[in-house]
């Protein structure tokens, strides 16, 4: 981070892209204004956390779950779907430790994946062209202009329904859901009754036979706190700069800024721009950071993003998630991995088998398969493997609901079940049981 020669809006100077086009700016000035008197969403000292947790990931340590929604809903909000989406990443964690032998970092795409950019700035729907949906925090996906028009008001919004969401987050994390007792209850009625929620029983029975067997022990486990509570954080696109700015604050321990709205931001593939807006935005605020980049980029363009984002070359600052597709990981991630650890920098190296991987099916809906996604992951081990680096995590969306979005899985959906279940804001999620089947694939990978 580059602190002395920055500041929370110096962004506006730079060329800035995926930016809504707000018909009214006085109301946009006034959300903002509002925004940036409101409390911070996540605190710097939870930002620094994550940012050793991380450390950990980078020095081959710990490996990384990031988890969620694609884009989170206004309409579809409740405690039950914020329950059941930990559930399903608390169950891939523990299939994943106790696979690996090593910790999972559980960072959630949430309490603040609100926003989506959009390959065009308009849509053609029912012969009219609206604006295209950049999710809630802007507008509206009902098919007519009054809800395509985007509205500054969503801003406040978004940040009340994250504030909810971490509240109940940390209810749940630290109040005794997550407590490794309860390994158990986390299997969900209908993963329960599926190969992959049975697979899941029998590790949480070794689970609960290891414990029992350190109590006999004499191991006191109730005052082993990291049995009972887990730490859980949050990230999101940082997408909508004027949002992310507002939610900027400095820090009065360090004297650093941080962006309070989630403990990791992300730069995405369409926004990673040398001398763009976003990247100047997240080179300044001390928060850990993350790039995606996709099959286009060069290896020289991956190691100026590591000089803008780390120039210091702090351990845990710098997350590089891969998004390629499945056919192109062999081809393209070698090199761009090798110029940076040619260069010494610093990275954690994730994952996203979910973007490279997204067809539209013969029904005109988006989809992924996780034959696809699967096939990405294995690339990318495979990758790490011969160059002697650590594959630290995975980039998923995926949803506690039993959506039919994906096809594939052990217990296979298919083309015409699609229609079935499909909920989805923007693209396809993986539902609970595809979930952990995934997780049992990377910890077998990660074993061998």
């Amino acid at each position: 981070m580059r602190q002395q020669e920055w500041s929370p809006g110096s962004w506006r100077e730079r060329p800035v892209e995926q930016q809504p086009d707000w018909p009214d700016e006085a109301a946009l000035d006034r959300a903002l204004k509002q925004l940036s008197g409101l409390p911070p969403l996540v605190f710097a000292g939870e930002a620094r956390q994550l940012t050793d947790a991380l450390a950990a990931v980078q020095g081959g340590r710990a490996f990384l779950l990031q988890a969620g929604d694609c884009a989170e809903s206004f309409h579809e909000f409740s405690a039950d779907q914020i329950r059941d989406k930990l559930k399903v990443i608390l169950q891939m964690a523990v299939v994943l430790t106790y696979g690996s032998g090593v910790p999972t970092v559980k960072l959630g795409r949430i309490a603040g994946q609100f926003a989506k950019p959009r390959s065009a700035d308009t849509e053609r729907i029912g012969g009219v062209d609206l604006p295209s949906f950049r999710g809630h925090i802007v507008n509206d996906d009902a098919p007519d202009l009054a809800s395509r028009t985007p509205d500054p008001e969503r801003l406040v919004a978004a940040y009340h329904q994250a504030a909810s969401t971490l509240n109940l987050l940390r209810a749940f994390t630290k109040g005794g859901f997550a407590d490794l007792g309860q390994v158990h209850t986390w299997n969900q009625e209908f993963v329960s009754t599926s190969n992959e929620g049975q697979r899941y029983d029998a590790i949480a029975a070794e689970i609960e036979r290891a414990m029992r067997f350190m109590r006999a022990c004499g191991i006191d486990l109730e005052r082993e706190a990291r049995l009972h509570q887990v730490d859980f954080w949050t990230s999101h696109e940082a997408l909508l700069l004027g949002y992310e700015e507002a939610l900027t604050r400095r820090d009065s321990l360090t004297g650093d800024w941080y962006d309070c709205s989630a403990h990791l931001l992300w730069i995405g593939e369409r926004t990673r721009q040398p001398d763009g807006a976003h990247l100047e935005f997240l080179s300044g605020v001390a928060n850990p950071v993350a790039c995606k980049l996709g099959p286009t980029v060069t290896p020289d363009e991956a190691v100026e993003i590591c000089e803008t984002l780390n120039p210091n070359r702090i351990p845990g600052r710098l997350t590089l998630i891969t998004r390629m597709g499945a056919e192109k990981v062999a081809d393209v991630l070698p090199s761009v991995v090798g110029a940076v650890e040619a260069t010494g920098h610093p990275v954690a190296w994730v994952c996203d088998p979910m973007h490279g991987n997204t067809f539209v099916s013969p029904s005109g809906r988006k989809t992924r398969h996780l034959d696809h996604v699967l096939n990405e992951i294995q690339a990318f081990f495979a990758v790490h493997r011969s160059l002697g680096t650590w594959p630290g995590g995975v980039h998923v969306e995926l949803t506690g609901d039993d959506v039919t979005e994906c096809l594939g899985g052990a217990e296979e959906i298919f083309e015409d079940q699609l229609q079935n279940n499909y909920t989805t804001a923007c693209d396809p999620r993986l539902n609970a049981r595809q979930s952990l089947d995934l997780a049992f694939r990377v910890a077998e990978l990660l074993r061998a």
